[in-house]
């Protein structure tokens, strides 16, 4: 049986096209748009049945798509659904929605969803063919809404979606980054001192003629040390980032296990697995909600929880249930997700209301994830002060003891 290859999206170096001519009525109309040539620009406007006076090209934006941000996407489907629920045809609203767009690479994206499905292509076909865009839930959600002539609304629930995700992997986000930029700081500010200031004080110290503290030999041969040595440090810090992004890109095996090992950090891990409940329930409870048949929402909902384990976990579910195995049981079975959620969906199985309780299921794990993220911010805070202050005030004590038993003598 042939296999079905992704087209991946072209490298095209876009342009701003600036535009005049007249409008139908004969009046004078003037507009910009985003393109790779100016024959696109005229076929656009030749098709909205505009007699084209000029085109000029204003600047270049570089090679490729350019920067698409998650809140470009979540954006796009919320206008397009106020266009189709007002009336607006898709093609108009799709060149609507393109010029109110201030990223140029979105516009520019929308402007070659707009020629797919003026060439014939629908609305879900135009946007499987940007994948890297356009994920599997967005593309099955409007074909949904095509089909059931709900557009409008599945294009509100992708938007509502997007929005409740990428909240959600903002405060994951930040309980990931504080702790790092912590130790960032405490590394940054030792290392500071020990190859600025500490020698500063090692030339003093020579001419005491009297033997130094063991904290202060210490402090200075560990001066010394990152003097000569420092650019080991940096060069074994950087080969380490590049070995573990390499591991994580080219073996699914080690992959695995870092994201195993994620969970099993304290405070950090906890917030990680449930925000991974989170998503898996959010992205089952849009899907199936929006008619898709099970077993098709859970093979979307394997790769939204953002980890291998429970992608595994979640593509072992997706077979027990597609064996005729009743969700809730083929949760458990995985001992992979919380009991809570497990019950939580058997409740809602039974009483028909699966995507409804499969909705509280991430309401509730959001909300734990907001507290665990609270909470670790208020536990580092004094953390930070402890640590800063142990290594600064630590180095500080240890220069300043020759000069105080100095004293001590004379005096």
């Amino acid at each position: 049986m042939a296999t079905r290859t992704r087209r991946t999206p072209k490298k095209i170096k876009l342009y701003r096209w600036r535009w005049t001519g007249k409008g139908p009525q004969g009046r004078r109309v003037s507009g910009e748009m985003v393109a790779a040539k100016k024959a696109e620009v005229e076929k656009t406007l030749v098709g909205q049945n505009i007699i084209i006076s000029n085109i000029k090209r204003k600047s270049g934006f570089g090679g490729g798509m350019g920067k698409i941000k998650p809140r470009d996407i979540m954006l796009f489907a919320r206008q397009m659904a106020t266009m189709i629920r007002a009336g607006v045809p898709v093609l108009q609203g799709f060149q609507v929605v393109a010029e109110s767009l201030k990223n140029p690479a979105m516009s520019a994206l929308v402007q070659e969803l707009m020629n797919d499905v003026a060439a014939g292509s629908s609305f879900s076909e135009a946007l499987k063919q940007h994948p890297r865009h356009f994920d599997r839930l967005f593309a099955n959600l409007v074909e949904a809404g095509e089909q059931s002539g709900s557009l409008d609304t599945m294009l509100e629930r992708v938007a509502t979606y997007k929005e409740k995700i990428e909240s959600l992997k903002g405060r994951v986000k930040k309980a990931l980054w504080y702790p790092a930029a912590v130790l960032v700081v405490a590394f940054a500010v030792t290392a500071l001192l020990l190859i600025k200031v500490v020698p500063q004080f090692e030339s003093l110290f020579t001419g005491f003629g009297a033997e130094l503290p063991a904290m202060t030999r210490m402090t200075v041969s560990l001066s010394e040390f990152a003097q000569q040595y420092w650019w080991w440090g940096v060069l074994g810090v950087a080969a380490f980032i590049f070995l573990l992004r390499a591991g994580m890109k080219k073996s699914e095996a080690f992959r695995y296990r870092m994201h195993a090992l994620s969970l099993k950090i304290p405070v950090l891990g906890d917030i990680l697995d449930k925000s991974c409940v989170a998503r898996f329930s959010r992205t089952l409870a849009t899907t199936f909600g929006a008619g898709v048949p099970l077993v098709e929402a859970l093979n979307t909902a394997e790769g939204a929880a953002g980890n291998m384990v429970y992608e595994r976990a979640t593509a072992q579910v997706r077979e027990d249930v597609s064996t005729g195995q009743q969700l809730h049981f083929a949760m458990r079975m995985t001992e992979q997700f919380p009991p809570l959620a497990v019950q939580m969906v058997g409740i809602g199985e039974e009483a028909g209301s699966l995507d409804a309780m499969l909705n509280r299921v991430a309401d509730y794990y959001e909300e734990e994830v907001d507290n665990k993220v609270d909470t670790l911010t208020s536990l580092l805070e004094p953390f930070i002060i402890v640590i800063l202050g142990v290594l600064v005030g630590g180095l500080v004590i240890s220069m300043y003891l020759p000069i105080f038993e100095l004293g001590s003598v004379i005096g």
